[in-house]
C-alpha cells in the first residue's frame, strides 16, 4: 500500500524536476518492496490481494516513471509506447483467462528480471543528466538496462502468451 501511495508523490517530483527527492522516493519505494516480500514469505504472509497489488504498483512506477522521464525529453517516447504495447497485449489476456476461471499468470524470473532492468534503468537516466563521470557512467548503465530491460519485458511478455495459449488448447482438448 505505502508503494501504492508513493506512485502520486514520485510522478508530482519527476515532472516538476525534484530529481534528488523523486530518486528517494524510488528508493524508498525499491526498499518497501523488498521488505514486504521477504516479511510475506518469511512469515508465510503471502496473499492473494499482495500478488496482485505487487506487480501493479510495479507497473505504475514504471509508468509514471517513463511518462516522466519522456516529458522531460530525457527517453524518447517510442520507449514508453514500447512499455506500454506491452502491457496492453497482456491486458488483453485477462478476459480469456478469466472466463476460464484463471486469475492473473503467476510472475515468471524473466518478468521479474525486467521488471528489475526497467527500475534499474530509470534512476540511472535521472541520473544522466549529472556533470561529470557520474553522469557518464549513468547514461550508459541506464540505456543499458532500459534495452535490457524492454528485451526481457517483451520476451516475458510472449511467454505469458504462450502460457495463455496453452491453457486454452489444454481446457479444448479436456
Amino acid at each position: 500500500m505505502v508503494r501504492l501511495a508513493l506512485v502520486p508523490v514520485f510522478a508530482v517530483l519527476i515532472v516538476s524536476g525534484q530529481d534528488v527527492w523523486a530518486l528517494v522516493v524510488l528508493a524508498v519505494s525499491g526498499v518497501s518492496d523488498w521488505l514486504d516480500g521477504f516479511l510475506a514469505r518469511r512469515w508465510d504472509q503471502v496473499t492473494k490481494l499482495g500478488q496482485m497489488l505487487d506487480p501493479v504498483a510495479d507497473r505504475l512506477f514504471i509508468l509514471v516513471t517513463l511518462v516522466g522521464l519522456a516529458w522531460r525529453e530525457l527517453v524518447p517516447w517510442w520507449v514508453v509506447v514500447a512499455v506500454l504495447a506491452r502491457d496492453l497485449m497482456l491486458t488483453s489476456l485477462v478476459p480469456v483467462l478469466a472466463r476460464r476461471g484463471y486469475g492473473p499468470l503467476p510472475v515468471s524470473f524473466v518478468g521479474k528480471a525486467a521488471t528489475f532492468a526497467l527500475l534499474y534503468a530509470f534512476p540511472l537516466l535521472l541520473l544522466a543528466g549529472s556533470p561529470g563521470v557520474v553522469g557518464d557512467v549513468a547514461v550508459v548503465l541506464g540505456w543499458a538496462f532500459t534495452w535490457w530491460g524492454i528485451g526481457l519485458y517483451w520476451w516475458a511478455g510472449l511467454q505469458y502468451v504462450a502460457r495463455t495459449r496453452d491453457l486454452v488448447r489444454a481446457e479444448a482438448g479436456s
